[in-house]
Order: structure tokens, then C-alpha cells, then sequence
């Protein structure tokens, strides 16, 4: 546990470059921070809200498919604000550790004890990863694509850049996707007559979403990555012999996810360095330049914007959203000052770590709750097709409670 002023990988901290003072002082939480934060894990916890069996039951309401959309991943290549989690999760790593290093550092820290606790927060994001994703299963399931085993593979060295000058974070970013692009690019593409089915990719998903050509190099399941997963996977006691993953989600996506990261790292420091004031400005342009880069390399055929094998594309074009996220609440909460609407927001923000397991722990226990003690259909007062949504708000009602229950008495998980 923590105090209200010392939270999770959660990440409200400080962090310090070459220009800093010797003795960098402890500075008041980021509050913009804390309600973007909190933004995204309410669309992760938000997915009990089932838009898509809503749709389902009301397949003429453009609305309903709306929200399904975006409370969807696509299927390959373009972007839902589903698919903005993740990148905003991980961005977020990054803008806080600048804060986080110049906290610890004012409180005594040095190097060699900051890098050992950032070892052993790495260690213990990566093994809470690989245990929630082996819920339900009946023996440990090595994997390494869940959020958090992301950022615990990548953290070590964000840390070590966050000590380093500003042009080292951009050495590494520009190193880290070119030369993650070229090796995806350099491995050689499927041929002609290759079984995809041998790989859980139909013959109808293969025609609609694979590519030809060059760009074919970022087919889903022939990849640089699955064939790195097909080794290192079954490196590890499984239940089966891996093959493939069913969404194609891959281990070394962590290598351009580090590069999200390094992103919100470069945003972290220019908010601690123009402090007091908000450089909107600045990020509004980032996320542009950022946005733009990704579009140009999608469509001139260089590298498909593709979030879920985390192509050096997307990396750019998520990161540049996430300098826009940041950048509107920023603006609304520290510039324009209006924050009452975001307490919820900042509840949630301030304990992360909390939220993300709430939402993998309580789903079925709650839902059983109800069941048992309301009956099956205690939520079908408005009609079977809104059944689902009603069920979901009453859960996520419930997470919400429980998280400000726990905010109230400065309860606050950290790793």
C-alpha cells in the first residue's frame, strides 16, 4: 500500500534530466495526469457496459454501432478508442517517471537504489501479467502480450533514460523503430502457397485484412514476431505447444511499446520543466507531427498502422493521440481550471494498479452477486437487448465505489 501522495507504477512522480539541480524537490501531483490516467482505465473497466451485444440487439442503431466500435479492438489495421488504452497506458508510464525519480530523489534516493526498485517493479509487472493472464486456466500460461508484462519488459530501460540527457530519449526512439522495422521488413513474407489456416488466419480474414506486397511483412501470425514466439514461447511447461496467438498479439511488441514510453517520457519532461505553466502548444505539435508521421507511413505502403502486433506506424500515430489526450486535459483542467467533473477521473487515476485488477478480479464475482440475490433477469426492465447494459452500469458502478471507498482511506496499491 501507499499514501495518497506516493502511488502505484500508477505513476505521479517525478523525474529529472541534465539540467535539473543536484537536489531536485518532491513537487505536488499532476493532476491533469491523474484524470487521463483515470480516462483510460474507465474505458478498460467500462467494457462490462457489453456495447457489442447492445449492437447486437439493435442492429439498425448507427449509435449502438457506434459505441460498439469503439468499444472494440479492429480487427488489424486502422484504430477504435478501445485501441487507444493500451498506448495510453503505457504513455502515461513515461510522463510519470519524471516526477517519480525526482520524488524518490529528493528523499534521499540515489541511482543504485532507484534502478534496483526499478528491477523489482519490472519483475512484479511482469509476473502480475502472466497471473491474471492465467486465470481460469489449469497451469501457469507463459505469455508476455498483457499490458502490464509489457511495460514490466520495457521499464528497466525507460529508467535508465529518464537519468540520461533529453537527446538520449531521442536517439532511442528513432534507434528502436527504425531498427524494429527493418527487422520485421527483412524477414522474409509468406509464399504463395502457404497453409494460413495452419495459423488461425480464415481464408475470409486473410483476404479482407492481409496485406500484398511489401507490406505483407505485417500479416498477422507470419510475422518477425510470432516466429519469435513459436521459440521463446515454448521455452515454458503449456498446456498445448504454441503456434499462434488468436489475435495476434506478440511478445516483442514490448521493444516499440518501450518507444510509447519514451514518448510520454519526453512529454513528462516538458511539463516538469515549464511548470507552472501548461506547454499546450508544444504537445498539441508533437501529436500532430506524431499523428502525421504514422498516416504517411501507412499510406505510402511503408509500415501498416497496426495496433496489435504494435507496428513502429502505430507506435507514432497512438503516441501522437496520446500527446492530444494529454494535451485537452491539461488545457481543461490546468489551464481553463475546471476539475470538479474530473473527480472520478482522478479517484480512479490515483490508484491504476487497483483499477486493472478490480476489473480481472470482480467481473464474475459481482455479476453472480446479482444473479443469485436479484434473480437472472433483474436487469431486463428495459427490454432483453438492454439487458446487458444495465447489468454493466450496475457493475461498474460497483468498481467505481469500491475504488472511491479505497481513495476516501488513502488506500492506494503499489508495486
Amino acid at each position: 500500500m501507499a499514501t495518497a501522495v506516493e502511488s502505484a507504477p500508477s505513476i505521479y512522480v517525478r523525474s529529472t534530466d541534465a539540467r535539473e539541480p543536484a537536489k531536485p524537490q518532491a513537487a505536488q501531483r499532476n493532476v491533469a495526469v491523474d484524470a487521463y490516467r483515470g480516462f483510460v482505465m474507465l474505458l478498460m473497466m467500462a467494457e462490462v457496459l457489453e456495447f457489442s451485444r447492445v449492437s447486437a440487439a439493435f442492429p439498425t442503431s448507427w449509435f449502438w454501432q457506434f459505441l460498439a466500435y469503439n468499444q472494440t479492438h479492429v480487427q488489424w489495421a486502422g484504430c477504435s478508442l478501445h485501441d487507444t488504452i493500451q498506448p495510453g497506458f503505457s504513455f502515461l508510464v513515461g510522463v510519470a517517471l519524471p516526477y517519480s525519480i525526482a520524488s524518490r530523489l529528493a528523499k534521499g534516493g540515489t541511482f543504485g537504489k532507484l534502478f534496483v526498485h526499478a528491477l523489482w517493479r519490472s519483475l512484479a509487472l511482469i509476473l502480475l501479467g502472466i497471473f491474471l493472464r492465467s486465470m481460469d486456466r489449469s497451469q501457469t500460461y507463459f505469455t508476455f502480450e498483457d499490458t502490464l508484462t509489457q511495460i514490466g519488459l520495457g521499464y528497466p530501460f525507460l529508467f535508465l533514460l529518464g537519468f540520461r540527457p533529453p537527446r538520449w530519449a531521442w536517439w532511442a526512439l528513432g534507434g528502436i523503430l527504425t531498427g524494429y522495422w527493418l527487422a520485421w521488413a527483412l524477414y522474409p513474407v509468406a509464399g504463395p502457397g502457404f497453409d494460413w489456416n495452419s495459423v488461425g488466419v480464415s481464408a475470409a480474414w486473410h483476404a479482407q485484412h492481409n496485406y500484398t506486397g511489401f507490406m505483407a511483412h505485417w500479416n498477422k501470425n507470419y510475422n518477425l514476431g510470432n516466429a519469435f514466439d513459436q521459440w521463446f514461447l515454448n521455452l515454458f511447461p503449456r498446456e498445448t505447444p504454441f503456434v499462434f496467438n488468436d489475435g495476434g498479439y506478440l511478445t516483442l511488441s514490448f521493444i516499440p511499446t518501450l518507444s510509447t514510453m519514451i514518448l510520454g517520457l519526453v512529454a513528462g519532461r516538458w511539463l516538469r520543466a515549464a511548470a507552472p505553466e501548461i506547454p499546450v502548444r508544444r504537445l498539441l505539435l508533437a501529436g500532430l507531427a506524431c499523428v502525421a508521421a504514422g498516416l504517411l507511413l501507412h499510406f505510402t505502403h511503408v509500415c501498416p498502422v497496426v495496433k496489435r502486433i504494435w507496428t513502429p506506424a502505430w507506435t507514432l500515430f497512438s503516441g501522437g493521440l496520446c500527446f492530444w489526450f494529454l494535451a485537452a486535459f491539461s488545457w481543461i483542467i490546468d489551464v481553463k481550471r475546471y476539475r470538479k467533473w474530473a473527480f472520478l477521473l482522478v479517484v480512479i487515476g490515483m490508484n491504476s494498479i487497483a483499477a486493472y485488477c478490480i476489473a480481472h478480479f470482480f467481473e464474475g464475482f459481482i455479476a453472480s452477486s446479482f444473479r443469485i440475490n436479484l434473480g437472472p433477469h433483474f436487469f431486463a426492465f428495459l427490454g432483453a437487448g438492454l439487458e446487458p447494459l444495465m447489468r454493466g452500469i450496475a457493475i461498474l458502478s460497483c468498481y467505481c465505489l469500491l475504488l472511491l471507498w479505497m481513495y476516501r482511506r488513502k488506500i492506494f496499491l503499489k508495486i
